[in-house]
């Protein structure tokens, strides 16, 4: 490290940023492609479609497990190590999951999409991994650009998809395994960028002293004391927990929402085509955006951000809500402001929680944001199915829509008094 440390501060954050978006690619490309297939692959094995719906969900619970043990780990040694682990992790989880196919036994593909987990996790770390170094008024733009980098793999990987499948039938395979097959090729890839690339590691480095001062939106903290991540929670700053709330808030919506609206379309007869017209429009939303949220996170402070994104929440969930089953270009509508909604909320929420805690206990409170998160999505797609079967879509739009009400007008108050 002691030829790093004389090299301009700028240049390493810029290696940093290119790595970590390259990474982000491939990684992207390894959750993107397995997951496309996983439901399908359940379901033919299974011959059950409520084993098929566990697919998706064995994922979820998987990035929400690991989180922590990333987080930990990356406390310790670091986010190289951290995210090695989550890539690697993954990478063994898509090769058990072609090997589960192959055999016919779907308990263990469940099993194996669990630890493809791994890769949403180590995705979603990256984006903190680029704030380690990064000055305090381009911090949300440094985790907006590792978000956007994801609008490439969760755009290739489910038209990748199809052509892995051929191949794998090509040579001899089960077809449903070639897809996991290329999920093992993108995990492994990216794991192995981040071996080589991500030197020096952004969080060794920023600890050793390098880590510019805070800016004036970060709290004052003394010396750390080190507490278990229940006692750090529990001192968290009213501005970290206002981050997290907006965090979770903004995914469970979105999950929830994002997840009923194909069953939705369904009902109005729309072909698959056309669904997937509409999820795509609401990804490219997701993820094209964050820039944008990221430049006016930095130039016009995370909580005025934060409630940008609540109120596209709220306007997602009343243009969507409102929106008849056959209605396709009001649910395209509905879907991209939720998109936008979900940036917002996690580049600025990502940003303010980055900087309401110090440096010895962000990767600890990161990590629990995370799994939060994944927890919310979970939560928030399972009632989103029991909410459209006992009463109906427009019913969920309304629950989505108040539930994102107090969080904007307490992110409105928060931002006067400031």
């Amino acid at each position: 490290m002691t030829g790093v440390l004389d090299r301009p501060l700028a240049a390493v954050q810029r290696r940093v940023l290119g790595t970590l978006t390259a990474s982000q690619v491939l990684g992207g490309i390894g959750v993107a492609t397995g997951v496309t297939v996983s439901s399908l692959a359940a379901s033919a094995l299974s011959g059950s479609d409520v084993v098929g719906g566990m697919a998706q969900t064995s994922v979820v619970v998987g990035a929400a497990l690991l989180s922590l043990p990333a987080a930990r780990l990356a406390e310790r040694r670091g986010r190289r190590p951290a995210l090695i682990m989550g890539y690697g992790l993954a990478a063994v989880g898509a090769a058990v999951a072609a090997t589960a196919i192959a055999l016919g036994t779907w308990p263990l593909l469940l099993a194996a999409l669990v630890l493809v987990g791994g890769g949403s996790t180590a995705n979603l770390a990256a984006r903190y991994a680029a704030t380690d170094l990064a000055a305090p008024d381009r911090r949300a733009r440094s985790l907006s650009l590792v978000v956007w980098a994801t609008t490439v793999g969760a755009v290739a990987g489910p038209n990748l998809a199809e052509p892995a499948q051929r191949l794998a039938g090509a040579v001899g395979l089960a077809e449903r395994s070639g897809p996991f097959l290329l999920s093992v090729l993108g995990f492994g890839a990216a794991a192995a960028w981040v071996w080589f690339g991500l030197r020096p590691d952004p969080l060794v480095l920023a600890r050793s002293g390098l880590e510019p001062e805070p800016g004036p939106s970060c709290p004052a903290h003394g010396g750390a004391v080190r507490l278990r991540w229940p006692g750090r929670l529990a001192n968290l700053h009213p501005m970290g927990w206002l981050a997290l709330g907006g965090i979770v808030l903004c995914h469970t919506a979105m999950v929830g929402l994002m997840t009923m609206t194909p069953v939705h379309m369904d009902h109005g007869g729309a072909s698959l085509t056309l669904v997937g017209v509409v999820i795509s429009l609401h990804i490219a939303g997701m993820y094209a955006a964050s820039p944008v949220f990221g430049w006016m996170a930095d130039r016009w402070g995370r909580v005025p951000v934060l409630a940008t994104a609540a109120a596209l929440v709220v306007a997602a969930a009343g243009v969507a809500g409102t929106a008849a089953s056959h209605d396709a270009p009001q649910l395209a509508v509905g879907l991209v402001l939720l998109g936008f909604g979900w940036s917002a909320g996690m580049v600025s929420g990502s940003a303010l929680l980055t900087e309401s805690v110090p440096l010895a206990d962000r990767p600890a409170l990161q990590g629990v944001s995370d799994l939060a998160m994944n927890l919310g999505g979970a939560l928030g797609g399972i009632t989103a199915g029991v909410v459209v079967t006992v009463w109906s879509y427009r019913v969920l739009g309304l629950v989505v829509g108040f539930v994102a009400l107090p969080f904007l007008v307490l992110c409105l108050l928060r931002s006067l008094r400031r």
